[in-house]
């Protein structure tokens, strides 16, 4: 199981307000591709739902403050609760201060405007290299397998992405410690790539897509539509006729 929290994909501090919380799901509403990926990747999941929407994939985690925030205007969310006393107390040792486990009711009971950081991001995090700089967005490789996105990046919103930036932006410039947590993790994607010898896909900040030497940090410009496939996407680019897949 994949924890959000152990990579700090939310970064809301915990002074923010409702109001706060309001503007930011307002400003960082669109979808990350133009049609339901969600319907990709469900049929290839047992449960029938979305990877990222199967807590037995992805345990969210919120801030106090937008757990508040949500609490109070909707009841799609709860406290996430296991029975498996080894898991719970597993993830609560790994959930950063400050922050909680959350789940939603359910896919079928969705609510776009009530959607979680977590679920507004996935699967994309904010890439930032040796210097510190945050210089766009990459995504968690633990998903290559399952998530239909990962596959398709050439289908990436370049509205998503300026409005990922710019969110963002704003939460990186709160808290400092936010900053150092993802410093960390993308340092840990460049060791893991460079032990695979691989390079690191990048959605730039001035609109390119570019792969990134893991040893070098060298950026260099590519299609996104050229990225190796994985998981059925990989089977499917193989057919004559991939939508049958």
């Amino acid at each position: 199981m994949i924890f959000f929290g152990i990579y700090g994909i939310l970064l809301l501090m915990c002074h923010l307000t409702p109001i706060t919380f309001s503007q930011l799901y307002n400003r960082f509403s669109s979808p990350i591709v133009p049609i339901d990926c969600g319907s990709k990747c469900a049929p290839y999941n047992e449960a029938g739902i979305p990877f990222c929407c199967d807590i037995r994939h992805t345990v969210p985690t919120a801030y106090q403050a937008e757990w508040e925030y949500l609490r109070a205007n909707t009841d799609l969310w709860q406290l996430w609760k296991s029975e498996d006393s080894a898991l719970t107390a597993e993830l609560s040792s790994e959930t950063p201060e400050g922050q909680v486990l959350i789940a939603c009711k359910g896919i079928e009971y969705c609510q776009r405007g009530y959607r979680s950081i977590t679920c507004r991001s996935f699967p994309f995090f904010p890439y930032i290299d040796s210097t510190g700089e945050f210089i766009g967005l990459s995504y968690y490789w633990e998903y290559e397998d399952r998530c239909w996105v990962i596959s398709n990046l050439q289908k990436v919103s370049s509205t998503f992405i300026e409005e990922f930036i710019m969110t963002f932006d704003d939460l990186l410039a709160n808290d400092t410690r936010d900053r150092v947590n993802y410093a960390h993790f993308s340092a840990q994607m460049r060791d893991d790539f460079a032990g695979m010898r691989r390079s690191i896909p990048l959605f730039h900040r001035n609109g390119f897509a570019y792969k990134i030497s893991p040893r070098s940090e060298r950026l260099r410009r590519y299609n996104a539509g050229t990225i190796p496939r994985f998981g059925p996407s990989r089977i499917a680019a193989a057919l004559p006729f991939p939508d049958e897949l």
